[in-house]
């Protein structure tokens, strides 16, 4: 039987609403200025952190295969079934941000508007929907009265 810890992956799928709406606000309204930028990092550094959160509390709790960076925390889930190709992807682009982000934020480019900043609803959209249904499709049969 597996332990997935259901309550930080709701917990951290509660937020992905919050983010997608402000970074569709930003790409919207997109001028390039400080506040601007910063809130653009702050989206797309919580947004990767939340996908990988979930990667490891998946991997872990269903026991996959170890994951040896945060892009091959996506990788896996991919591997696994978790997330669709495409969807695999794309959350590796946005995964990729992190050393940029995190690391080298001295070079980052705050006044450009990165371009997956538009598409951050619907890729969190969609991972949180996948993550969801794989959730419901591993462990709801163990969960049936017998």
């Amino acid at each position: 039987m597996y332990y997935v810890n259901r309550e930080a992956i709701a917990s951290r799928l509660r937020c992905v609403p919050d983010l997608g709406e402000a970074a569709s606000a930003i790409a919207a309204d997109w001028k390039g200025d400080l506040l601007q930028g910063l809130a653009q990092e702050r989206c797309l550094h919580l947004a990767l952190e939340i996908v990988t959160d979930i990667g490891s509390f998946l991997i872990d709790g269903f026991m996959m295969r170890d994951a040896g960076s945060y892009e091959d925390i996506i990788g896996v889930i991919g591997g696994e079934g978790v997330i669709d190709e495409r969807l695999t992807e794309r959350l590796r682009a946005l995964v990729a941000l992190r050393r940029p982000l995190v690391q080298d934020y001295d070079l980052w480019q705050r006044q450009r508007l990165n371009p997956l900043t538009g598409e951050l609803k619907t890729l969190l959209d969609s991972f949180s929907e996948s993550v969801k249904l794989y959730l419901r499709r591993e462990l709801d049969p163990w969960e049936q009265p017998r």
